[in-house]
């Protein structure tokens, strides 16, 4: 339907819009330390740490080193674009660092570290995600009325795009609903991966953060890093300050059981992209809306929940495992909360499958509709049913008692 479509149009163009903004900050956060060679940004990897120089004799010229020397962590200094974008991202690091810093000081792992940051997290934006479920549930429910009613508009306004538009905004007010209202949260969980990614890849695996464990000179986490001395008496750089190993899995590297050849592309596989990418699913399909002929916003969220988890299982060997514990619990949450608000939803019958336990479910906080605002005075509210547009026609026919039974008699 063109006016379904013209709709949905803003929304993903936001969505571009966003992924390219947070696409440029990932690139900026690649990039700070080769920009400033004085400092290694907290949002930088150690990989792209700038070169030490060895020492040489006077008069030499100093040749920089093989491999790039690991640098502690400290904020970027904003001497030039990139390194000014990665500057402002560093509160945001830093505050997600101390918590993280913090809960591993106390409980010494690493991994409940990161479950205790993602509920705080959460739990922060609990009220925005639970606006998102009741938006998108309120938006099915009225979904089968705005179908008849953009097909009526689109038949009294033919080719008026903007008359359309009018309307269906027009439509949303008088119920209540909002097509956009479900759109911040989701943003803000797209916009938290680039920060717990830096926080996990870049935090976790440094040698010495004791410069992001406080704020102005006030040290906020008792946290003490172990000296490790190799046979020269050197520090070891290479070993990080945080403990990321928990049962074997090192939570700020990529977690690769094997490794498959996907058209000549290495794909890495990893067991807890695996098993985020599952959830992904089971969270989408509980939000999934009624199939429905001609339903472009039903076809593209079907798309989209094999798609999002497609690209976790793609950057299982890429991305560190400490980031899918996030994603996972995230996801956990989200399953949970939907539970309580929508029940099961449409996640089963899964294969054929239907589960006792998921038939007359009674969410613990069920979705209502608001009451009509303006009922019977927009545009919207003017339209016809097939069989009001019948009668109506039918009125406005005028009988002919002069009308001849039979065309005997005509003249020709």
């Amino acid at each position: 339907m063109p006016g379904i479509r013209t709709l949905l149009r803003p929304r993903w163009l936001v969505l571009a819009a966003l992924t390219a903004l947070l696409a440029t900050a990932l690139l900026a956060v690649g990039s700070a330390s080769a920009a400033d060679p004085s400092a290694a940004p907290a949002a930088t990897a150690a990989a792209t740490a700038p070169a030490a120089t060895q020492p040489v004799a006077a008069g030499e010229s100093p040749a920089p080193s093989a491999t790039p020397e690991p640098q502690p962590l400290r904020a970027a200094q904003p001497t030039d674009p990139w390194s000014t974008l990665n500057w402002l991202f560093t509160p945001i690091f830093q505050t997600l660092f101390l918590i993280l810093a913090g809960f591993y000081a106390i409980t010494g792992n690493v991994v409940i570290a990161i479950i205790a940051l993602t509920l705080i997290i959460r739990l922060v934006t609990f009220r925005l995600s639970t606006r998102q479920i009741v938006s998108q549930q309120r938006m099915q429910k009225v979904a089968p009325e705005l179908r008849a009613l953009t097909k009526e508009l689109e038949r009294r306004h033919k080719g008026d795009r903007q008359a359309v538009y009018q309307a269906t905004q027009a439509f949303y007010k008088e119920r209540g609903v909002s097509p956009t209202s479900g759109c911040l949260p989701s943003l803000l969980q797209m916009g938290m991966l680039i920060p717990m990614y830096s926080v996990i890849r870049v935090g976790l695996t440094n040698y010495d953060p004791s410069a992001m464990l406080g704020v102005f000179g006030v040290k906020l986490v008792p946290l003490t890093c172990p000296a490790h001395f190799d046979a020269a008496g050197q520090v070891i750089k290479s070993l990080p300050c945080i403990n990321t190993v928990v049962a074997g899995i090192d939570m700020g590297k990529e977690q690769v059981l094997f490794t498959l050849s996907l058209i000549g592309f290495p794909l890495g596989v990893s067991v807890l992209a695996i098993i985020a990418a599952a959830l992904q699913v089971l969270q989408s399909r509980m939000m999934m809306p009624p199939s429905a002929e001609n339903d472009p916003s039903a076809s593209t969220q079907r798309s989209m929940m094999i798609f999002m988890p497609l690209i976790s299982i793609l950057y299982g060997g890429v991305l560190p495992a400490g980031l899918f514990v996030y994603w996972i619990v995230t996801s956990l949450f989200s399953i949970v909360q939907q539970y309580l608000i929508i029940g099961w939803g449409a996640t089963f019958p899964i294969f054929g499958w239907s589960p006792a336990f998921a038939h007359n479910t009674t969410p613990r906080f069920p979705v209502t509709m608001p009451e009509p605002a303006d009922a019977g005075k927009s545009l919207a509210a003017t339209r016809y049913k097939p069989e009001e547009r019948w009668a109506a026609a039918a009125s406005t026919v005028r009988p002919n008692p002069h009308r001849r039974a039979s065309r005997r008699g005509r003249r020709r």
